[in-house]
């Protein structure tokens, strides 16, 4: 993960993927395909967001002081609070579209427990990435998941289901291909015993 590669070599991943929805599938341009209407639920019901460091940025170790606020410039698409897993905690950054990034050294279900006080009722996401996610998977904390599964060999990067043996015996998992070579899997929490 570099500044020119955000996502390091798995740029591909994101060729698929119209940004242009991520607020609702009025958002987008030409003919609606269900690649933009799975997309398009990426805010809906969600009052706070739960990302990686790396998410965030491609920094390591202390922050430097290079007045960095996250991959999106001045206007970040989440439009919620949401906060950054680091060992080193900093300031927030408020933006005025609603978006603020608070920088907590936390445990997965303490992380949760500060996002939910601040969504106050909705939803939170874990957004990401995939050692993230992983990690509230392992703690059994995660209730709906979207996986976009994109066919590209990419050799390296982090693996998401490491040390998750029997995850999918907790959901119930839809699949949808689309035209566009993406398969949606929707992976929905089975009713705890």
């Amino acid at each position: 993960m570099t500044l020119e590669k955000p996502i390091g070599e798995a740029g591909a991943l994101f060729s698929k993927f119209d940004g242009r929805v991520i607020h609702g599938i009025h958002g987008a341009y030409g003919p609606t395909s269900v690649d933009k209407a799975i997309f398009s639920m990426w805010v809906q019901g969600v009052g706070a967001e739960i990302m990686g460091r790396r998410k965030f940025g491609p920094q390591s170790g202390q922050w430097p002081d290079d007045g960095w606020e996250g991959w999106w410039g001045d206007e970040p698409p989440f439009l919620t609070p949401c906060f950054i897993l680091t060992h080193y905690p900093r300031e927030a950054i408020e933006f005025t579209n609603g978006t603020s990034f608070h920088f907590v050294d936390a445990s997965p279900e303490e992380a949760l427990r500060l996002a939910r006080d601040a969504a106050g009722g909705p939803d939170v996401r874990i957004g990401g990435g995939p050692s993230t996610v992983s990690q509230f998977l392992h703690a059994d904390l995660i209730d709906f998941l979207h996986i976009a599964i994109v066919s590209v060999v990419l050799g390296t990067g982090v693996r998401i289901w490491d040390h998750l043996a029997g995850l999918e015996d907790r959901f119930t998992v839809e699949s949808v291909s689309t035209a566009s070579g993406l398969t949606h899997q929707l992976w929905n929490r089975k009713a705890r015993a």
